[in-house]
C-alpha cells in the first residue's frame, strides 16, 4: 500500500542572513513527502551504542595494586616527612594510612592489576608490544615515553605488567586468539576486529557497538541494539573471568571485576579529598593504550578534561554568588580535583540512511549546510522530549545528607548548564523537597562538618533522595552565550561558543563541547545522525535500553516530520540562553525528583506552548508574578498527548504502541516501573526498608554499589545468557551452509547437543563455576554469535545498497 504524502501546514519563506532553507521544499527536492520515505522512520535508522563501565579489583591490601602504589608513592613519602617536621597535620597522614591498610576493605574500585609477562601468549605480547608504541602509524618512533608505568621488573627479576582493567580485557581476548591456534580463521578474524572495540579511556572501561544495528519494526526497534549490547557486556565478563584465572590474577588475590554502575564510588571520593589533583590523574587516568594511534597524546588530553572540569566547578562557585544563591563568604570550596569524570554512562547513535546517502549524493540538494541546519533544530525540539527519559529509563538514585547541601557542592555543574533565574528556582524548590527544615525554615550546612553532622542528628535533618543524581553532577550540557549559541543551525556554531565559554573560565576551546544530543556530522564521522549522551544506568538490556533507543528513534523522527510539514523551524525555538534554559531546567528538576517547575507566561517558544496547552493544572505563580506553575507529572502526560497525536502514524508504522503503553506506565507509576523506583527498591530491599530518607545517606550509597557490584551484575549477565540462548536454533540453522559455524559448534558441543551443551555452560556461569575449556568453549560460542551478526549485517548493508544506491550508516564511538 502506497503512504500518502505528507500534509505541509507552512511554506513560508524566510529573510535570514544565515543558510535557511524552506524546509517542506527540501524534503521534497529530497523525496521524502510520505511517511516510508521520511529520515528516522521504519528501515531507515542504523544504531551503535557506547557503554562505560565500572571495574574494580576485590583482594587484600597487600596484594592489589591500588594501595600498594599510594603507599609506594614519592606523595606518601614526602606526607610523612611533612607530618614529621610539624609541616602537615598528623591526622591527615593516619586518614591516608588508614585508607590504604582497612583490613575490611577488600574492593578498590578502579584498581589497576599486576601479573607475570610470561602468560601472555604470543599474539597477546605482539598486541601489547604494538599498543606500547609512541605512535602505532610511525612504529620507527620506538615506544612511548611511559612504557615504565607499565612494564617493570621485580624484585626477583620477574617482568611484570602493571595495566588497568580497561586495557586487561582487550588483552585478554588477545591472549585467547593466540592459545586457540585451531581456531576458524573466520572466528579469529571476527575476534581480532574486535579488540580495536575495547576502549583505554579516561578512567572507566568502554566499549562501542561491535557492528551496525539496523532498527525496524521486525526486528524490535530498540531491542536489536539492546541485545548486542548486551552480548557485549557478557563477552566483557568472560573475558574478565579469563583475565582472572589465565594471567594468575584470582590466585594472587586480585580478582577483576566489571560491572554496570553510574556514580563515581565513594570510597574513590574520598580518596580524592585526600590527594591533590596530580595524583589523582597519576592514580586513576587510563594511559590510552588501546583505541587510538598517539596514546600519550590521547592521554594527555584525558588529563586536561580532568584539569578543566576541576577548574570549571570553582568558577561555579562565582556564579552562585552572582546569582544570589551563596548571600556571605562561608562556603566549602570544591577540591580542585573533580571526579565527576568518573561517572559511567551510555551513548546511543541513531544514523538515517537516507541523509547519510544524500550526504554522498551528487546532486547537492543536502548538504553539510542543510544538515547543519536541520540537525540542530532537531535536538531542540528532542531536548522537550529529556524529561521521559530521565530516572524513567535510565536513572542513577542516589543520597544526599544534610551535610552535602552547600550549593556550591551540591549544584554541581548547573551554575554553568542553566541561567542565573532558573538556578534559583530549582534551588529553592529543592531546598523545599528535601528534609532541611529546622524551626519551620530551610536550612542549609554551616561549613564544619563536625557540626552540620550534630544538627542532623538532632534535628533529624535528612537530606534528599534524587532519582538520577549523575545528570547533575555531570556537565551534559553547558549553556549557550549570548553571542554564541550552540544550536541555531549555522556552521561553526559550537566552535565558537567553545571559545567563549573558555574565555569565561567554563571549559577549554580544545576539548569536544558537551551535549544532550550530539549530532553525529557526515563529514566528520562517515554517516548523519545524532548521539544520546544523556542515559545513566539501564535496570535491563531490552526492557529498559531497548525501549529507551525505540523512543529516542521515535522522537528523532518526528521532528523530522514536522520539518517535512513545515511546522516548526529555528524561528519557533529562539535561540537565546533564556529560552534553552527555560526548556532543559524542566529535564534537571525531572532528574531531582522535583514535583513542579516555573515557565515564562510571555515564552517565545512554541513548540514548549503547544506542550503547555496540553498540560493539566497550571496555574499561575503566587511566588513569582509573570510565571506558570507546571507540574512535572503532567508536564510528561502532556509530552506523550503531543507524541500521540502528532506522531501517530509513525507510532503505528514503526510499531511502537506496546512503547507508549510502558511509557505511560512508568509515568503514572514510577515506583513501580520506572528504572529509578526499581532500583530504589532493591536497594532497599538489602538494607531492610522501604524509604531511602530512612538510612544514612553513605550507608545508601554504599549499599547501592554493592547491589550494582554483585545483583545487579549477574541480572544483566543472566539475561544476556537468555538472549544469547534465543539464537541457538539460528546456530545450528547456519551450521548447514558454513564451516565456520559448523567447527566451532563442533568445538564447544563434542558429542552432545547444542541445547544440552550450552544449558551446562549456563548452569556453570550462573554458579560462577565456569573454568577451563568451558570457559573458553562459551567464549566461541559469543564469538561465533557476534561473527554471524556481523556477517548478517554486512549481507543486509550489500543488499540494500545494490538495491537502493544507499550505503549503510557507520556508527562509531563518542567523541
Amino acid at each position: 500500500m502506497k503512504s500518502p504524502r505528507l500534509q505541509v501546514f507552512n511554506r513560508t519563506r524566510h529573510n535570514h542572513p544565515r543558510h535557511t532553507p524552506n524546509l517542506p521544499e527540501l524534503f521534497e527536492r529530497m523525496g521524502c513527502t510520505t511517511l516510508t520515505t521520511l529520515p528516522f522512520a521504519d528501515g531507515d535508522v542504523t544504531a551503535g551504542s557506547e557503554s562505560e563501565l565500572q571495574a574494580v579489583v576485590v583482594g587484600p591490601a597487600s596484594q592489589v595494586d591500588l594501595p600498594q602504589t599510594i603507599e609506594q608513592s614519592r606523595f606518601f613519602a614526602n606526607m610523612v616527612k611533612r607530618a614529621q617536621s610539624g609541616d602537615t597535620p598528623e591526622k591527615q597522614v593516619e586518614a591516608l594510612r588508614e585508607f590504604i591498610t582497612d583490613q575490611g576493605q577488600q574492593v578498590w574500585e578502579n584498581s589497576w592489576v599486576r601479573f607475570n609477562r610470561s602468560v601472555l601468549s604470543c599474539y597477546a605480547r605482539q598486541v601489547l608490544e604494538r599498543d606500547l608504541l609512541a605512535d602505532k602509524r610511525h612504529p620507527e618512533l620506538g615506544k612511548r615515553s611511559d612504557v615504565q608505568r607499565y612494564c617493570f621488573t621485580d624484585e626477583q627479576g620477574e617482568e611484570k605488567l602493571r595495566l588497568p582493567l580497561s586495557y586487561l580485557v582487550k588483552l585478554s581476548l588477545a591472549d585467547l586468539i593466540g592459545v586457540q591456534p585451531y581456531l576458524h580463521q573466520d572466528l579469529r578474524t571476527t575476534a581480532e576486529g574486535l579488540l580495536n572495540h575495547y576502549l583505554n579511556d579516561n578512567t572507566s572501561p568502554e566499549t562501542f557497538s561491535f557492528h551496525v544495528v539496523g532498527l525496524s519494526a521486525d526486528n524490535g526497534q530498540g531491542k536489536a541494539l539492546a541485545r548486542e549490547t548486551a552480548k557485549r557486556f557478557l563477552l566483557t565478563q568472560l573475558l574478565t573471568d579469563y583475565a582472572n584465572e589465565q594471567f594468575g590474577l584470582t590466585a594472587s588475590g586480585q580478582q577483576a571485576q566489571i560491572y554496570c554502575a553510574p556514580h563515581p564510588p565513594q570510597r574513590q571520593k574520598q580518596l580524592n579529598e585526600m590527594i591533590p589533583d596530580a595524583f589523582y590523574r597519576e592514580l586513576y587516568m587510563s594511559p590510552c593504550l588501546s583505541g587510538w594511534d598517539n596514546g600519550e597524546e590521547k592521554h594527555r588530553y584525558m588529563h586536561l578534561c580532568h584539569q578543566v572540569l576541576s577548574r570549571s566547578q570553582l568558577n561555579a562557585v562565582a556564579k552562585l554568588r552572582e546569582a544570589g544563591i551563596i548571600t556571605n563568604n562561608l562556603v566549602v570550596l570544591p577540591n580542585m580535583s573533580n571526579i565527576s569524570l568518573a561517572n559511567n554512562g551510555s551513548h546511543i547513535s541513531l544514523g538515517s540512511r537516507r541523509l547519510t546517502a544524500h550526504m554522498k549524493g551528487e546532486h547537492g540538494l543536502f548538504g553539510a549546510a542543510e544538515e547543519k541546519y536541520c540537525g540542530d533544530l532537531a535536538i531542540k525540539i528532542q531536548e522537550h522530549f529529556l524529561p521521559l527519559f530521565a530516572a524513567n529509563f535510565s536513572a542513577a538514585p542516589y543520597r544526599l545528607g544534610f551535610e552535602d547541601f552547600h550549593p556550591e557542592k551540591a549544584l554541581g555543574f548547573l551554575a554553568h548548564e542553566l541561567d542565573f533565574t532558573h538556578l534559583r528556582m530549582l534551588w529553592r524548590r529543592w531546598r523545599k523537597k528535601a528534609s532541611l527544615n529546622l524551626i519551620s525554615h530551610s536550612r542549609t550546612p554551616f561549613g564544619p562538618e563536625w557540626i552540620d553532622r550534630t544538627l542532623s542528628q538532632l534535628f533529624g535533618l535528612k537530606g534528599d533522595f534524587v532519582p538520577d543524581f549523575r545528570l547533575v553532577d555531570y556537565p551534559v550540557g553547558f549553556l549557550s552565550s549570548e553571542e554564541s549559541p550552540a544550536l541555531n543551525g549555522v556552521a561553526g556554531n559550537q566552535e565558537r561558543l567553545r571559545h567563549d565559554l573558555d574565555a569565561m573560565g567554563v571549559f577549554d576551546a580544545r576539548m569536544s563541547l558537551y551535549q544532550f544530543f550530539k549530532m553525529r556530522e557526515f563529514d566528520t564521522m562517515g554517516f548523519s545522525g545524532f548521539e544520546g549522551r544523556h542515559y545513566s544506568l539501564f535496570a535491563g538490556f531490552e526492557q529498559d535500553m531497548g525501549a529507551a533507543t525505540t523512543l529516542q528513534t521515535l522522537i528523532t523522527a518526528l521532528a523530522f516530520k514536522y520539518m517535512a510539514e513545515g511546522r516548526y523551524d529555528h524561528r519557533h525555538i529562539p535561540d537565546n540562553p533564556g529560552v534553552e534554559s527555560e526548556r532543559r531546567q524542566i529535564f534537571f528538576g525531572h532528574a531531582l525528583g522535583l514535583p513542579t517547575f516555573f515557565v515564562k507566561r510571555t515564552t517565545r517558544n512554541r513548540f514548549l506552548l503547544r506542550v503547555l496547552r496540553k498540560t493539566k493544572q497550571i496555574r499561575n505563580s503566587r511566588r513569582y508574578p509573570g510565571y506558570l506553575r507546571v507540574y512535572q507529572k503532567e508536564y510528561c502526560r502532556a509530552l506523550i498527548a503531543v507524541l500521540s497525536e502528532d506522531g501517530a502514524d509513525l507510532i503505528e508504522q514503526m510499531g511502537c504502541q506496546d512503547l507508549m503503553a510502558d511509557l505511560r506506565r512508568r509515568i503514572e507509576c514510577p515506583d513501580a516501573f520506572s528504572v529509578s523506583g526499581r532500583l530504589t527498591a532493591d536497594i532497599m530491599s538489602t538494607l531492610g526498608t522501604d524509604q531511602p530518607l530512612q538510612v544514612p545517606a553513605s550507608e545508601f550509597n554504599r549499599a547501592a554499589e554493592e547491589f550494582y557490584r554483585t545483583t545487579l551484575r549477574r541480572r544483566h549477565v543472566d539475561e544476556a545468557l537468555e538472549l544469547l540462548r534465543c539464537e541457538l536454533p539460528r546456530l545450528q540453522r547456519m551450521a548447514a551452509q558454513y564451516e565456520s559455524v559448523r567447527s566451532t559448534l563442533r568445538m564447544v558441543c563434542g558429542q552432545r547437543s547444542l541445547a544440552d551443551a550450552y544449558d551446562q555452560l549456563m548452569d556453570s556461569a550462573r554458579h560462577q563455576n565456569l573454568h577451563g575449556a568451558r570457559l573458553l568453549g562459551l567464549i566461541n560460542l559469543v564469538l561465533l554469535s557476534i561473527h554471524v551478526d556481523q556477517r548478517n549485517a554486512q549481507t543486509q548493508s550489500d543488499e540494500e545498497s545494490f538495491n537502493s544506491d544507499e550505503s549503510d550508516t557507520p556508527v562509531y564511538r563518542a567523541s
